[in-house]
C-alpha cells in the first residue's frame, strides 16, 4: 500500500465523490481535514444505549461541552464514497490532541465503503477543564491508501457501515 499525495486525493474526490462535499482549502500533502458534523450520540445516566443529539445549533462561541473522560460518538460533516482500489484511516488532528481530545482509533475504512459519514469515538482525556464540541470543527484527518490489488471481497458488498448518513452506534448497526 501506498499513500495518495494530495493531487491525487483531490482527482478522485473531483472525479468520483471520494469525498462529498470536497473543499480543496482542506487538503493536506497526505491528507484531507474532515469537519465535525452536526450529531453527537451521548450517555445518558437513565438509558445504556448512547441517545442521538443534534449540535448544529451549536458554535465555536457557544459550543457542546464535552465533560472531563466523557464518552460520545461524532459524526463527520464529509460522505465517503472509497473505491475498492482505495482504503482510509482517521487521524485526529495534532492540534486537537493537545488540547485533549482523544480518539479511540477505530477510524479504519475498508475499501468500497461508501455512502456514509465517519463515526467517531471521541474522549475528554482532561481531567479539570471541558472542551468544545461544534459543527465544522477541524477534527481530524483522513488518510488514504492504494490497495497493493483490487480485494476479492468488497466492503461495498460485505459492509455493515454503508449508506449511514448520520452517526451511528453500534447496535445502530445496519447488516447487509
Amino acid at each position: 500500500m501506498s499513500v495518495l499525495c494530495d493531487w491525487e486525493i483531490r482527482s478522485l474526490c473531483e472525479g468520483s465523490q471520494m469525498v462529498w462535499p470536497f473543499k480543496p482549502e482542506l487538503l493536506n500533502p497526505a491528507s484531507i481535514d474532515v469537519l465535525l458534523g452536526d450529531h453527537l450520540m451521548v450517555e445518558l445516566p437513565e438509558d445504556p444505549q448512547l441517545q442521538r443529539i443534534s449540535i448544529a445549533d451549536c458554535s465555536k462561541e457557544s459550543p457542546y461541552m464535552l465533560q472531563p473522560h466523557q464518552f460520545v460518538l461524532a459524526e463527520t460533516q464529509e460522505t465517503f464514497r472509497l473505491p475498492d482500489s482505495i482504503s482510509a484511516q482517521f487521524v485526529l488532528k495534532s492540534s486537537r490532541a493537545r488540547e485533549g481530545y482523544e480518539n479511540l482509533l477505530a477510524g479504519w475504512c475498508d475499501p468500497g465503503w461508501h455512502g456514509s459519514k465517519l463515526t467517531l469515538e471521541l474522549v475528554n482525556a482532561r481531567k479539570f477543564h471541558a472542551i468544545p464540541l461544534y459543527p465544522n470543527l477541524k477534527i481530524g484527518q483522513m488518510v488514504f491508501f492504494k490497495m497493493s490489488n483490487i480485494p476479492i471481497h468488497s466492503y461495498a458488498i460485505t459492509g455493515r457501515y454503508n449508506e449511514h448518513s448520520t452517526v451511528m452506534s453500534s447496535a445502530d448497526e445496519k447488516t447487509t
